[in-house]
């Protein structure tokens, strides 16, 4: 693997991590529930968008083997 696609391996396991820590606070921490709701819908837009971007950088990993 060349370095920048290595780059791209990395980054996706630290946003997967990442993003996988927000799921969790969002879907099993009661704290969660305490937070101003439009301070919630920004969380989820995050979460959201996170693996959003998570899924397009596996989409470039997947490519480097063609």
């Amino acid at each position: 693997m060349l370095p920048h696609q290595q780059r791209v391996v990395d980054e996706k396991n630290e946003l997967d991590t990442k993003a996988k820590a927000l799921s969790n606070f969002i879907g099993l921490n009661p704290v969660f529930a305490d937070i101003d709701a439009e301070e919630q819908e920004r969380l989820k837009e995050q979460c959201e968008i996170m693996w959003e971007y998570s899924e397009i950088l596996g989409k470039r990993i997947a490519a480097f083997a063609k």
